[in-house]
Protein backbone atom coordinates (compact mmCIF):
# COMPACT_ATOMS: atom_id res chain seq x y z
CA UNK A 1 0.00 0.00 0.00
CA UNK A 2 1.20 3.80 -1.15
CA UNK A 3 0.05 7.24 -0.42
CA UNK A 4 -0.03 8.85 -4.20
CA UNK A 5 -1.43 12.47 -2.62
CA UNK A 6 -2.50 14.02 0.69
CA UNK A 7 -4.44 16.96 0.04
CA UNK A 8 -5.48 19.48 2.55
CA UNK A 9 -9.33 20.67 1.65
CA UNK A 10 -10.42 24.16 2.83
CA UNK A 11 -13.14 22.44 5.78
CA UNK A 12 -11.03 22.02 9.32
CA UNK A 13 -9.68 18.90 9.54
CA UNK A 14 -10.21 17.79 5.82
CA UNK A 15 -8.49 15.75 3.88
CA UNK A 16 -8.46 14.04 0.70
CA UNK A 17 -6.32 10.90 0.41
CA UNK A 18 -5.15 9.05 -3.04
CA UNK A 19 -3.92 5.49 -1.81
CA UNK A 20 -2.71 2.44 -4.10
CA UNK A 21 -2.87 -0.74 -2.93
CA UNK A 22 -0.39 -3.24 -4.66
CA UNK A 23 -0.97 -6.30 -6.54
CA UNK A 24 0.31 -8.43 -4.42
CA UNK A 25 -1.88 -7.66 -1.56
CA UNK A 26 -4.99 -6.80 -3.87
CA UNK A 27 -4.76 -10.52 -4.99
CA UNK A 28 -4.80 -11.62 -1.66
CA UNK A 29 -7.82 -10.12 -0.70
CA UNK A 30 -9.75 -11.25 -4.15
CA UNK A 31 -8.71 -14.87 -2.89
CA UNK A 32 -9.96 -14.36 0.30
CA UNK A 33 -13.54 -13.26 -0.99
CA UNK A 34 -13.50 -16.08 -3.53
CA UNK A 35 -13.26 -18.47 -0.82
CA UNK A 36 -15.90 -16.74 0.96
CA UNK A 37 -18.32 -16.56 -2.11
CA UNK A 38 -17.70 -19.90 -3.84
CA UNK A 39 -19.94 -21.90 -1.85
CA UNK A 40 -22.98 -20.29 -3.19
CA UNK A 41 -21.83 -20.37 -6.49
CA UNK A 42 -23.46 -22.83 -9.19
CA UNK A 43 -21.59 -24.15 -12.25
CA UNK A 44 -22.69 -26.14 -14.84
CA UNK A 45 -20.36 -29.33 -14.53
CA UNK A 46 -19.21 -28.59 -10.78
CA UNK A 47 -20.57 -29.49 -7.80
CA UNK A 48 -21.75 -26.52 -6.05
CA UNK A 49 -18.65 -24.58 -4.57
CA UNK A 50 -16.41 -26.59 -6.05
CA UNK A 51 -15.95 -24.17 -9.20
CA UNK A 52 -12.71 -23.19 -9.59
CA UNK A 53 -11.96 -19.19 -9.40
CA UNK A 54 -10.39 -19.04 -12.68
CA UNK A 55 -13.42 -20.67 -14.30
CA UNK A 56 -15.93 -18.17 -12.21
CA UNK A 57 -13.90 -15.31 -13.69
CA UNK A 58 -14.05 -16.61 -17.07
CA UNK A 59 -17.73 -17.03 -17.02
CA UNK A 60 -18.63 -13.77 -15.26
CA UNK A 61 -15.54 -11.31 -15.61
CA UNK A 62 -12.44 -10.81 -14.00
CA UNK A 63 -13.50 -8.27 -12.39
CA UNK A 64 -16.39 -10.42 -10.50
CA UNK A 65 -14.75 -9.84 -7.15
CA UNK A 66 -12.99 -6.72 -7.37
CA UNK A 67 -15.87 -4.93 -5.47
CA UNK A 68 -15.91 -6.94 -2.63
CA UNK A 69 -11.68 -7.26 -2.43
CA UNK A 70 -11.74 -3.97 -2.70
CA UNK A 71 -13.79 -3.39 0.63
CA UNK A 72 -11.56 -6.20 2.44
CA UNK A 73 -8.54 -3.97 1.63
CA UNK A 74 -9.83 -0.04 2.36
CA UNK A 75 -9.98 -0.43 6.04
CA UNK A 76 -6.10 -1.09 6.32
CA UNK A 77 -4.74 0.96 3.28
CA UNK A 78 -6.74 3.76 4.78
CA UNK A 79 -5.35 3.44 8.26
CA UNK A 80 -1.38 2.88 6.68
CA UNK A 81 -1.66 6.15 4.74
CA UNK A 82 -3.51 8.07 7.34
CA UNK A 83 -0.50 6.75 9.71
CA UNK A 84 1.87 7.93 7.43
CA UNK A 85 0.57 11.60 7.47
CA UNK A 86 0.76 11.33 11.11
CA UNK A 87 -2.95 11.90 10.63
CA UNK A 88 -5.95 10.00 13.03
CA UNK A 89 -9.19 9.30 11.18
CA UNK A 90 -12.85 10.22 12.80
CA UNK A 91 -14.80 9.91 10.06
CA UNK A 92 -14.78 9.09 6.63
CA UNK A 93 -16.59 11.18 4.16
CA UNK A 94 -17.01 9.76 0.34
CA UNK A 95 -14.49 6.66 -0.89
CA UNK A 96 -14.37 5.79 -4.00
CA UNK A 97 -12.05 3.73 -6.40
CA UNK A 98 -10.30 4.79 -9.53
CA UNK A 99 -8.73 1.84 -11.23
CA UNK A 100 -8.30 -1.27 -11.04
CA UNK A 101 -6.50 -4.43 -12.36
CA UNK A 102 -4.32 -7.10 -12.09
CA UNK A 103 -1.45 -5.00 -10.56
CA UNK A 104 -3.61 -3.45 -7.57
CA UNK A 105 -6.30 -0.62 -7.35
CA UNK A 106 -5.93 2.77 -6.40
CA UNK A 107 -8.72 5.04 -4.45
CA UNK A 108 -9.81 8.29 -3.56
CA UNK A 109 -11.63 9.47 -0.04
CA UNK A 110 -11.95 12.52 1.77
CA UNK A 111 -11.53 12.00 5.43
CA UNK A 112 -12.20 13.98 8.81
CA UNK A 113 -8.94 13.65 11.18
CA UNK A 114 -8.45 14.56 14.72
CA UNK A 115 -7.34 17.77 15.28
CA UNK A 116 -4.22 18.48 17.15
CA UNK A 117 -4.94 21.57 19.71
CA UNK A 118 -2.12 23.99 20.70
CA UNK A 119 -3.30 25.63 24.44
CA UNK A 120 -1.81 27.42 27.12
CA UNK A 121 -3.04 29.18 30.44
CA UNK A 122 -3.72 25.71 31.72
CA UNK A 123 -0.70 26.70 34.70
CA UNK A 124 -2.43 28.65 37.48
CA UNK A 125 -5.92 27.91 37.72
CA UNK A 126 -7.79 29.66 40.67
CA UNK A 127 -10.61 27.17 41.97
CA UNK A 128 -12.53 27.79 44.84
CA UNK A 129 -12.90 24.85 47.09
CA UNK A 130 -15.93 24.12 48.91
CA UNK A 131 -16.13 24.09 52.42
CA UNK A 132 -15.18 20.57 54.15
CA UNK A 133 -16.20 22.28 57.90
CA UNK A 134 -18.52 19.48 60.19
CA UNK A 135 -21.12 21.79 61.54
CA UNK A 136 -23.57 21.32 64.37
CA UNK A 137 -26.15 21.57 62.03
CA UNK A 138 -24.53 19.04 59.46
CA UNK A 139 -24.99 16.59 62.31
CA UNK A 140 -28.43 17.56 63.01
CA UNK A 141 -29.69 17.26 59.45
CA UNK A 142 -28.10 13.71 59.59
CA UNK A 143 -29.92 12.36 62.72
CA UNK A 144 -32.93 13.67 61.26
CA UNK A 145 -32.78 11.83 57.98
CA UNK A 146 -32.27 8.58 60.54
CA UNK A 147 -35.24 9.75 62.22
CA UNK A 148 -37.16 10.32 59.18
CA UNK A 149 -35.78 6.14 57.88
CA UNK A 150 -36.68 4.86 61.01
CA UNK A 151 -40.38 6.92 61.51
CA UNK A 152 -43.63 5.08 61.48
CA UNK A 153 -46.81 6.17 60.51
CA UNK A 154 -49.81 6.36 62.70
CA UNK A 155 -53.30 7.24 63.03
CA UNK A 156 -54.53 10.50 63.57
CA UNK A 157 -58.09 11.06 64.99
CA UNK A 158 -58.07 13.66 67.14
CA UNK A 159 -57.37 16.84 64.34
CA UNK A 160 -57.92 17.38 60.94
CA UNK A 161 -55.68 16.81 58.26
CA UNK A 162 -52.74 19.18 57.47
CA UNK A 163 -49.99 19.59 54.91
CA UNK A 164 -47.33 16.54 55.52
CA UNK A 165 -50.18 14.13 56.20
CA UNK A 166 -51.20 11.10 54.27
CA UNK A 167 -54.72 10.96 53.79
CA UNK A 168 -56.70 7.69 52.27
CA UNK A 169 -59.91 8.65 50.64
CA UNK A 170 -62.36 8.03 48.12
CA UNK A 171 -63.15 10.14 45.03
CA UNK A 172 -64.97 10.93 41.74
CA UNK A 173 -64.18 13.57 39.49
CA UNK A 174 -67.06 15.43 37.54
CA UNK A 175 -66.55 17.97 34.37
CA UNK A 176 -69.73 19.37 33.38
CA UNK A 177 -71.90 17.26 35.95
CA UNK A 178 -70.64 14.66 33.92
CA UNK A 179 -67.99 11.46 35.20
CA UNK A 180 -64.83 11.11 33.48
CA UNK A 181 -62.27 8.50 32.57
CA UNK A 182 -60.03 8.06 35.25
CA UNK A 183 -61.44 10.31 37.62
CA UNK A 184 -62.59 7.54 40.13
CA UNK A 185 -60.52 5.46 43.02
CA UNK A 186 -61.07 3.92 46.15
CA UNK A 187 -58.74 3.67 49.20
CA UNK A 188 -56.46 6.19 47.37
CA UNK A 189 -53.52 7.15 49.40
CA UNK A 190 -52.14 10.78 48.75
CA UNK A 191 -48.95 12.67 50.62
CA UNK A 192 -50.50 15.71 50.78
CA UNK A 193 -47.98 18.57 49.84
CA UNK A 194 -46.24 16.00 47.51
CA UNK A 195 -47.90 18.23 44.59
CA UNK A 196 -49.05 14.68 43.12
CA UNK A 197 -52.34 16.07 42.14
CA UNK A 198 -53.42 18.91 40.36
CA UNK A 199 -52.86 22.38 41.58
CA UNK A 200 -55.28 23.13 44.69
CA UNK A 201 -56.31 19.46 45.10
CA UNK A 202 -54.25 18.87 47.99
CA UNK A 203 -54.72 22.14 50.07
CA UNK A 204 -58.31 21.23 49.71
CA UNK A 205 -58.32 18.26 51.75
CA UNK A 206 -56.24 19.99 54.43
CA UNK A 207 -58.88 21.04 57.49
CA UNK A 208 -60.94 18.08 56.34
CA UNK A 209 -61.32 14.97 59.55
CA UNK A 210 -61.98 11.32 58.86
CA UNK A 211 -65.18 10.24 57.87
CA UNK A 212 -66.25 13.79 56.16
CA UNK A 213 -67.72 14.07 52.86
CA UNK A 214 -67.28 16.81 50.69
CA UNK A 215 -66.56 18.07 47.13
CA UNK A 216 -63.46 20.40 45.88
CA UNK A 217 -63.38 22.08 42.92
CA UNK A 218 -60.20 22.67 40.50
CA UNK A 219 -59.17 23.24 36.96
CA UNK A 220 -57.06 21.42 34.64
CA UNK A 221 -53.76 22.93 33.40
CA UNK A 222 -53.42 23.67 29.96
CA UNK A 223 -50.58 21.34 29.43
CA UNK A 224 -52.83 18.36 30.85
CA UNK A 225 -51.73 15.51 29.39
CA UNK A 226 -55.84 14.00 28.63
CA UNK A 227 -57.19 16.54 25.71
CA UNK A 228 -60.18 16.09 26.63
CA UNK A 229 -59.50 17.69 29.93
CA UNK A 230 -57.33 20.65 29.34
CA UNK A 231 -58.26 23.77 31.16
CA UNK A 232 -61.58 23.06 32.06
CA UNK A 233 -63.11 23.12 35.79
CA UNK A 234 -64.13 19.92 37.27
CA UNK A 235 -65.74 18.80 40.91
CA UNK A 236 -64.57 16.01 42.96
CA UNK A 237 -66.45 14.41 45.43
CA UNK A 238 -64.45 13.09 48.39
CA UNK A 239 -65.10 10.56 51.04
CA UNK A 240 -62.19 11.12 53.86
CA UNK A 241 -61.43 7.58 55.36
CA UNK A 242 -58.23 7.77 57.37
CA UNK A 243 -55.40 10.49 58.05
CA UNK A 244 -51.75 9.04 59.03
CA UNK A 245 -48.80 11.24 60.45
CA UNK A 246 -45.39 10.50 60.31
CA UNK A 247 -44.49 9.46 63.96
CA UNK A 248 -40.42 10.02 64.32
CA UNK A 249 -38.11 8.19 67.31
CA UNK A 250 -37.04 10.41 70.39
CA UNK A 251 -33.13 10.97 69.82
CA UNK A 252 -31.90 9.46 72.76
CA UNK A 253 -29.22 6.24 73.66
CA UNK A 254 -32.08 3.39 72.63
CA UNK A 255 -32.62 5.09 69.74
CA UNK A 256 -29.17 5.06 68.98
CA UNK A 257 -28.39 1.74 69.74
CA UNK A 258 -31.17 0.52 66.91
CA UNK A 259 -29.74 2.40 64.07
CA UNK A 260 -26.18 1.93 64.58
CA UNK A 261 -23.21 -0.24 66.94
CA UNK A 262 -23.02 3.07 68.93
CA UNK A 263 -24.15 2.84 73.00
CA UNK A 264 -24.68 6.20 73.60
CA UNK A 265 -25.57 9.64 71.50
CA UNK A 266 -22.56 11.03 72.24
CA UNK A 267 -20.40 8.27 70.18
CA UNK A 268 -23.06 8.18 67.43
CA UNK A 269 -22.66 11.74 67.39
CA UNK A 270 -18.82 11.08 67.25
CA UNK A 271 -19.18 8.71 64.54
CA UNK A 272 -21.48 11.07 62.26
CA UNK A 273 -19.16 13.70 62.29
CA UNK A 274 -16.41 11.48 61.25
CA UNK A 275 -18.87 10.35 58.00
CA UNK A 276 -19.69 13.61 56.78
CA UNK A 277 -16.41 14.88 57.06
CA UNK A 278 -15.45 12.23 54.63
CA UNK A 279 -17.66 12.74 52.55
CA UNK A 280 -17.76 16.51 52.42
CA UNK A 281 -14.10 16.12 51.80
CA UNK A 282 -14.56 13.56 48.27
CA UNK A 283 -17.67 16.42 47.39
CA UNK A 284 -15.05 19.11 47.90
CA UNK A 285 -12.56 17.37 45.60
CA UNK A 286 -14.83 15.97 43.24
CA UNK A 287 -16.24 19.99 42.86
CA UNK A 288 -12.19 21.03 42.13
CA UNK A 289 -11.98 18.10 39.85
CA UNK A 290 -14.99 19.65 38.32
CA UNK A 291 -13.81 23.17 37.86
CA UNK A 292 -10.86 22.02 36.60
CA UNK A 293 -12.57 20.44 34.25
CA UNK A 294 -14.83 23.44 33.34
CA UNK A 295 -11.71 25.67 33.29
CA UNK A 296 -10.21 23.47 30.60
CA UNK A 297 -13.10 22.66 28.19
CA UNK A 298 -12.52 26.53 27.76
CA UNK A 299 -9.37 26.56 26.31
CA UNK A 300 -10.67 24.42 23.38
CA UNK A 301 -11.11 27.45 21.12
CA UNK A 302 -9.89 25.63 17.98
CA UNK A 303 -12.28 23.94 15.66
CA UNK A 304 -13.24 20.31 16.32
CA UNK A 305 -15.05 18.26 13.43
CA UNK A 306 -18.87 17.46 14.81
CA UNK A 307 -17.86 14.16 13.50
CA UNK A 308 -15.95 13.61 16.95
CA UNK A 309 -19.20 14.87 19.00
CA UNK A 310 -21.00 12.48 17.45
CA UNK A 311 -18.75 8.91 17.54
CA UNK A 312 -18.63 9.99 21.32
CA UNK A 313 -22.55 10.48 21.59
CA UNK A 314 -22.69 7.22 20.09
CA UNK A 315 -20.63 6.02 22.48
CA UNK A 316 -22.36 7.23 24.94
CA UNK A 317 -25.36 5.32 23.92
CA UNK A 318 -23.61 2.02 23.62
CA UNK A 319 -22.85 2.14 27.06
CA UNK A 320 -26.30 3.02 27.99
CA UNK A 321 -27.49 -0.20 26.10
CA UNK A 322 -24.64 -2.01 28.10
CA UNK A 323 -25.90 -1.11 31.39
CA UNK A 324 -29.69 -1.97 30.65
CA UNK A 325 -28.60 -5.26 29.20
CA UNK A 326 -27.05 -5.98 33.20
CA UNK A 327 -30.24 -4.85 34.17
CA UNK A 328 -32.49 -7.26 32.01
CA UNK A 329 -33.49 -4.70 29.23
CA UNK A 330 -32.41 -4.15 26.02
CA UNK A 331 -31.90 -0.72 23.98
CA UNK A 332 -34.64 -1.08 21.55
CA UNK A 333 -37.31 -2.49 24.51
CA UNK A 334 -36.12 1.13 26.58
CA UNK A 335 -36.65 3.43 23.31
CA UNK A 336 -40.32 1.99 22.60
CA UNK A 337 -41.28 2.82 26.41
CA UNK A 338 -40.06 6.18 26.32
CA UNK A 339 -41.35 6.61 22.54
CA UNK A 340 -37.49 7.85 21.08
CA UNK A 341 -34.99 6.08 18.63
CA UNK A 342 -31.15 6.28 18.68
CA UNK A 343 -31.07 9.97 17.13
CA UNK A 344 -33.33 11.13 19.83
CA UNK A 345 -31.09 9.54 22.59
CA UNK A 346 -27.44 10.92 20.86
CA UNK A 347 -29.12 14.23 21.23
CA UNK A 348 -29.94 13.78 25.17
CA UNK A 349 -25.99 13.17 25.27
CA UNK A 350 -24.77 15.60 23.20
CA UNK A 351 -23.53 18.18 25.49
CA UNK A 352 -21.92 15.93 27.90
CA UNK A 353 -20.33 14.66 24.59
CA UNK A 354 -18.90 18.42 23.35
CA UNK A 355 -17.12 18.35 26.82
CA UNK A 356 -15.65 15.24 26.99
CA UNK A 357 -14.17 15.33 23.44
CA UNK A 358 -12.68 18.58 24.34
CA UNK A 359 -11.76 17.94 27.65
CA UNK A 360 -9.87 14.99 25.86
CA UNK A 361 -8.43 17.00 23.13
CA UNK A 362 -7.37 19.38 25.68
CA UNK A 363 -5.11 16.94 27.88
CA UNK A 364 -3.68 15.35 25.32
CA UNK A 365 -2.57 18.56 23.77
CA UNK A 366 -1.32 19.66 27.27
CA UNK A 367 0.36 15.78 27.83
CA UNK A 368 2.21 16.88 24.03
CA UNK A 369 3.29 20.21 25.00
CA UNK A 370 4.61 18.85 28.53
CA UNK A 371 6.06 15.76 26.70
CA UNK A 372 4.80 13.26 29.45
CA UNK A 373 5.68 10.24 28.90
CA UNK A 374 4.56 6.63 30.59
CA UNK A 375 7.53 3.97 31.26
CA UNK A 376 6.50 0.62 31.00
CA UNK A 377 6.93 -0.27 35.04
CA UNK A 378 3.93 2.22 35.09
CA UNK A 379 2.15 0.76 31.78
CA UNK A 380 2.36 -3.12 33.44
CA UNK A 381 1.53 -1.54 36.76
CA UNK A 382 -2.03 -0.66 35.74
CA UNK A 383 -1.89 -3.79 33.85
CA UNK A 384 -1.88 -5.59 36.87
CA UNK A 385 -4.34 -3.03 38.93
CA UNK A 386 -6.90 -3.83 35.93
CA UNK A 387 -6.43 -7.30 36.01
CA UNK A 388 -7.13 -7.42 39.83
CA UNK A 389 -10.01 -5.17 39.75
CA UNK A 390 -11.58 -7.82 37.39
CA UNK A 391 -10.33 -10.66 38.46
CA UNK A 392 -9.13 -11.29 35.24
CA UNK A 393 -5.66 -12.62 33.77
CA UNK A 394 -2.79 -10.06 33.35
CA UNK A 395 -2.26 -11.51 30.08
CA UNK A 396 -6.12 -11.42 29.06
CA UNK A 397 -5.83 -7.81 30.10
CA UNK A 398 -3.10 -6.76 28.21
CA UNK A 399 -5.09 -8.79 24.79
CA UNK A 400 -8.18 -7.02 25.30
CA UNK A 401 -6.64 -3.14 26.33
CA UNK A 402 -4.02 -2.43 23.60
CA UNK A 403 -0.67 -0.87 24.72
CA UNK A 404 -0.94 2.42 22.94
CA UNK A 405 -4.86 2.97 23.91
CA UNK A 406 -4.16 2.75 27.85
CA UNK A 407 -0.85 4.65 27.34
CA UNK A 408 -3.01 7.83 25.61
CA UNK A 409 -4.88 7.35 28.70
CA UNK A 410 -2.65 6.96 31.01
CA UNK A 411 -0.66 10.29 29.82
CA UNK A 412 -4.08 11.91 29.90
CA UNK A 413 -4.57 11.47 33.25
CA UNK A 414 -0.98 12.83 34.50
CA UNK A 415 -1.41 16.24 31.99
CA UNK A 416 -4.56 16.73 34.38
CA UNK A 417 -2.74 15.36 37.92
CA UNK A 418 -0.05 18.22 36.40
CA UNK A 419 -2.90 20.83 35.52
CA UNK A 420 -4.11 20.48 39.41
CA UNK A 421 -0.37 20.25 40.92
CA UNK A 422 -0.72 23.60 39.00
CA UNK A 423 -3.95 25.13 40.62
CA UNK A 424 -4.25 27.91 43.19
CA UNK A 425 -6.51 25.76 45.48
CA UNK A 426 -8.29 28.86 47.97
Amino acid sequence: MALKECLKKEAANAYELTVSVDGEIFEKAINKVYKKQVKKINIPGFRKGKAPRHIIERMYGTEVFYDDAMQECYPDALYEAAKEQGLEIVAVEKLEAIEAGKDGFTFKTDIIVKPTLTVDGYKGFEIEKKSTEVTDELVDEEIEKVRDRNSRMVTVEDRAAEIGDTVVFDFEGFTDGVPFEGGKAENYSLALGSGNFIPGFEEQLVGHSTGEEFSINVTFPEEYQAEELKGKDAEFKINLHEIKTKELPEVDDEFVKDVSDKETLDEYKVQLRAEIAKRLADEAEKDVDNQISEKLIALATDEIPEAMYDNQASDMVRDFDMRLRSQGMDLNTYMQYMGTDVNGLKAMYKDEAEKRVKLRLVLEAIAAQENIEVTEEVLDAEYGKMAEAYKMDVEKVKAAVPADSLTEDLKVQKALELVKNNAVIK
